[in-house]
């Protein structure tokens, strides 16, 4: 769904890069989902080369 908003828990993250600032807007790709709605999103910032 575009322009969704919703809070994020991040539980991993490629060495060396860093946390988004607090309230900034962010994309990324949903790469899995759930029935209960669920998502988990790479981010594009975080995207490397090698995917």
């Amino acid at each position: 769904m575009p322009n969704a908003v919703a809070p994020a828990e991040i539980t991993a993250m490629p060495l060396g890069m860093e946390l988004p600032a607090l309230e900034v807007s962010i994309e990324g790709e949903v790469f899995w989902h759930a029935h209960n709605h669920q998502v988990r999103v790479r981010l594009d910032e975080w995207r490397t080369s090698a995917e």
